[in-house]
């Protein structure tokens, strides 16, 4: 027997007990309004909040908020975008996206916090390619803490997510903070439906 085997034999004959994992304690909801609490947090961190009753109202919302932008990426069903994402394979194409429309899947009063999984995204640049963002969400999938929100959500169940609060922004040692530095210069979330 070598040496390294020796020492691996003698650390696989010694190898300490599982310790278990602790129980993830409950927290409780805070009193108040959640979507107040979203709309705050978000605001906070440099977006904005719209509230529309139903999705058919989405294109008529997105026309008012940006009458100027041409290049639209949606992925949003009830929105049309300019361009067809599902035949971009080439992310360097999305560089000229002035708005991506996404759907959102779930949003986190706490934080402001929004999951985004690949069902929603063809292309994995595009929230951050893009000069502005809209994200949507269902008023009725907002959750008070991130707690709650990894219990409604699987991230095993997709090959890619991600949680997004706010603008990019990037401050330097001076402290001079920079929006869109790394990814889009605007966020909108817009709530569609009655919530809480």
């Amino acid at each position: 027997m070598s040496s390294r085997e020796e020492i691996l034999n003698r650390v696989r004959q010694h190898k300490p007990a599982a310790t278990p994992l602790p129980e993830v304690p409950t927290f409780s909801r805070p009193e108040g309004d959640l979507t107040a609490r979203f709309q705050a947090v978000l605001e906070g961190v440099g977006g904005r909040m719209v509230r529309v009753e139903s999705s058919a109202k989405l294109e008529a919302t997105i026309s008012e908020i940006y009458p100027d932008l041409n290049i639209i990426g949606s992925t949003q069903p009830e929105v049309a975008g300019t361009l067809d994402l599902t035949s971009i394979s080439d992310p360097h194409a999305l560089a000229e996206v002035e708005l991506a429309v996404i759907p959102g899947a779930l949003a986190v009063a706490e934080n402001a916090a929004i999951w985004l999984d690949e069902a929603a995204l063809p292309q994995r640049v595009l929230p951050f390619i893009t000069q502005h963002l809209l994200i949507t969400v269902p008023a009725g999938r907002l959750v008070w803490n991130m707690h709650e929100a990894y219990a409604e959500i699987d991230p095993q169940a997709t090959g890619f997510g991600l949680w997004l609060s706010g603008p990019s922004k990037t401050a330097d040692i001076e402290q001079s903070l920079v929006i869109g530095a790394h990814g889009a210069r605007s966020l909108t979330v817009v709530l569609i439906g009655e919530g809480e």
